[in-house]
């Protein structure tokens, strides 16, 4: 017993001398300038593939809520707006919009400079997901934040947002870099991270409350009260935004839809029961999610410290954006994705070596199919690539109108209306006169007043295929009673309705655009100033 007591003591004393305050100073110094180096380096692996990837997107006219909401406010804010009020107000904070208008100022007003710009986002969310999941998955045996990092970049939702000019890719860079900077304990740089976060998107404060209820369950007051802060400037925003509009969130349409709608109890569940299904199974996240299943019955992985507060992020994150949002959009989700891909590879990486790298492959593979693999079911564009089919479409058949009838007085429903109106949204070069439908519904074309409409343009709005449960009666009914669901005209409708003939008719990835002019005019007979 004396022997092993002195060989004990032998062992801890090399240990004390080799750790001493200044030389573990000097090795966390040298530790702190290595890692640094290799972020760089990885943040440039990330950013060729993020940037390569999406080479052909980079002159993309604007989509949807690009369109209709985060450019033209960025656009005001470029002139020297501090509210912007060339959308409607939100209670969005302005962080990405001033974002972009920094980078308008340097290098001009493109697509190709946005697009750049988020891309440069992206790429740093990469970096944050490869980091988070190296810090979660310190018990894991083999590389799994390479995979984790693979799948990021695969994901259709997050491949699809990358390029766009919306809040949600950002809101993921931060979440995570939040994370990782909490899980490190390394507060203040955290408090940081949220304070970003909150300024890109209102429901990201969310997070430094969960840091600061963890630190209080702690026993760990004084750093918990640090994440108060990030909260601060979110509050005088919505001051700033009250005094401007009258309204603490913008307007009091806003505010019935994304607070106030929502609160049904079957609205809530039928939209947690989506977001569910996206994280849990869509996409072929089901094989990832049975490795969780797996992992959890079978390990104590997930019962660690670090994977119990990235959980809570997780539920935290997904409660918040079922709870305030009307819209049930699949890009509100991915701040969970690092964290939910980084929990199905740990599970993965227990299997052994052949069904790992089997299920593995499968996982990456249905995950990267989605890109251009439509569901059997209704989805926003924006989910997939899909939305670049959409982008095109609209691009073909604005050239025709401008073309054929610049100075037709035109029907036609938003986003096309906006499209049509905006020359910055990049689909015309002059603005085109509009008659804006309010969607393309029996109701709305049976009220139109045809003495003031020469074209009327209807298209796609929703993904639509062939065996869409949506078409089901009672589904239906269900739908239209407990949702704002307005199901648009079919093709027969529409052609009993519209008085004028088809007279093109374009098709792209089962989207369409049909354009019917009254037969009365003649495309060489209206000049831009629509007189005859």
């Amino acid at each position: 017993m004396k022997r092993r007591s002195a060989r004990s003591s032998w062992s801890h004393k090399p240990k004390v001398a080799a750790y001493s305050k200044p030389a573990a100073e000097a090795w966390r110094t040298q530790r702190r300038a290595t890692r640094r180096g290799s972020y760089f380096i990885f943040l440039g692996v990330f950013a060729m593939v993020v940037f390569v990837s999406h080479l052909w997107a980079l002159t993309l006219p604007y989509f949807w809520d690009e369109a209709g909401q985060f450019v033209p406010a960025a656009l005001d804010l470029l002139h020297g707006a501090w509210i912007p009020h060339s959308a409607p107000p939100t209670i969005h904070p302005p962080a990405l919009m001033a974002y972009l208008a920094l980078w308008w100022k340097v290098a001009g007003f493109h697509p190709a400079v946005t697009r750049s710009a988020m891309l440069l986002l992206a790429a740093g969310a990469v970096l944050a997901s490869f980091l988070l999941a190296i810090e979660l998955s310190r018990e894991v045996r083999g590389v799994p934040a390479f995979l984790v990092a693979a799948l990021v970049c695969a994901c259709p939702v997050f491949f699809a947002q990358s390029a766009m000019a919306q809040l949600d890719m950002p809101a993921m860079l931060f979440t995570t870099l939040a994370l990782l900077l909490f899980l490190q304990e390394r507060l203040v740089p955290a408090v940081a991270a949220c304070t970003v976060l909150v300024l890109v998107k209102e429901t990201g404060a969310v997070i430094p409350l969960v840091f600061l209820l963890w630190l209080v369950r702690e026993g760990r007051r004084r750093e918990a009260a640090l994440f108060l802060g990030p909260l601060v400037p979110l509050g005088l925003w919505v001051v700033a935004l009250h005094h401007a509009t009258g309204h603490w969130m913008g307007s009091a349409a806003f505010l019935d839809y994304n607070l106030v709608y929502p609160l049904h109890p079957w609205r809530f569940a039928i939209a947690l029961a989506r977001r569910m299904y996206y994280l849990l199974f869509a996409n072929f996240h089901w094989m990832g999610t049975q490795a969780i299943l797996l992992a959890w019955r079978t390990t104590r992985l997930f019962r660690s410290r670090s994977w119990r507060i990235a959980i809570w992020v997780a539920a935290a994150h997904v409660f918040t954006v079922t709870l305030l949002g009307g819209a049930v959009l699949e890009r509100y989700l991915l701040p969970v994705m690092p964290i939910l891909y980084t929990a199905m590879v740990a599970g993965l990486m227990l299997l052994r070596m052949r069904p790992r790298v089997v299920c593995c492959a499968i996982l990456f593979l249905g995950v990267a199919a989605g890109n251009a693999i439509n569901p059997p079911y209704p989805f926003p564009y924006e989910d997939n690539l899909a939305f670049s089919d959409f982008v095109r479409l609209h691009q073909e058949a604005a050239g025709f109108l401008t073309r054929g009838f610049p100075g037709a007085r035109i029907a036609t429903a938003w986003p096309m209306s906006a499209e049509l109106l905006h020359p910055e949204l990049g689909y015309v070069a002059h603005p085109l006169r509009i008659e804006r439908m309010a969607d393309f519904s029996v109701d709305t074309m049976q009220s139109l007043d045809w003495k003031r409409v020469d074209v009327v343009v209807v298209y796609s709005r929703r993904w639509d295929p062939r065996l869409n449960p949506m078409h089901w009666a009672p589904i239906e009914r269900f739908w239209r009673h407990f949702s704002r669901y307005v199901p648009d005209a079919n093709g027969a409708q529409v052609f009993s309705l519209l008085p004028y003939p088809d007279l093109a008719h374009f098709e792209r990835g089962g989207q369409w655009v049909d354009v019917y002019v009254n037969p009365a005019i003649r495309r060489d007979a209206l000049d831009p100033a629509g007189e005859r």
